[in-house]
């Protein structure tokens, strides 16, 4: 297989390693789709944030957080309850159905990683977590 990397922009590589872990970390595997693995990862470091911040977390716009959301709640992964500061927003709690799942996806998702970054020592790997955490610093 060709592939042209070597003259591609740094924004085209990253794109090109996301969509490469994307498609290894299919549903089969995850036992979920992967944006559902990704925010429930999100949610158990961050159980109880409100909808809005999650939806600004993923930059999705209130209409697609709203249906992502729906998708969780249906499986029984997360609930929404009203912010007792606030009766019109929601906050999002991660359940125990959604912690067991997750428990069993980040698994499957560790191995995907290892694969994908295979060519990548550990120190390589933390350093590039680490830059890629720095450029997307706010």
């Amino acid at each position: 297989m060709i592939t042209a990397v070597s003259g591609a922009s740094t924004s085209t590589l990253l794109s090109r390693l996301a969509k490469k872990m994307s498609r290894s970390a299919q549903e089969e595997e995850l036992g979920m789709r992967p944006r559902h693995f990704w925010v429930l990862s999100f949610l158990s470091d961050h159980d109880g944030v409100p909808q809005h911040e999650l939806g600004d977390a993923f930059m999705l716009d209130a209409n697609n957080a709203v249906l992502l959301l729906n998708e969780l709640e249906t499986a029984g992964y997360i609930e929404r309850r009203r912010n007792p500061k606030d009766r019109r927003r929601h906050l999002v709690f991660l359940t125990n159905a959604g912690r067991e799942a997750l428990g069993s996806a980040r698994d499957a998702y560790a191995a995907t990683e290892d694969a994908v970054l295979g060519n990548l020592s550990p120190r390589e790997r933390n350093t590039l977590r680490a830059l890629l955490m720095k450029a997307l610093e706010e």
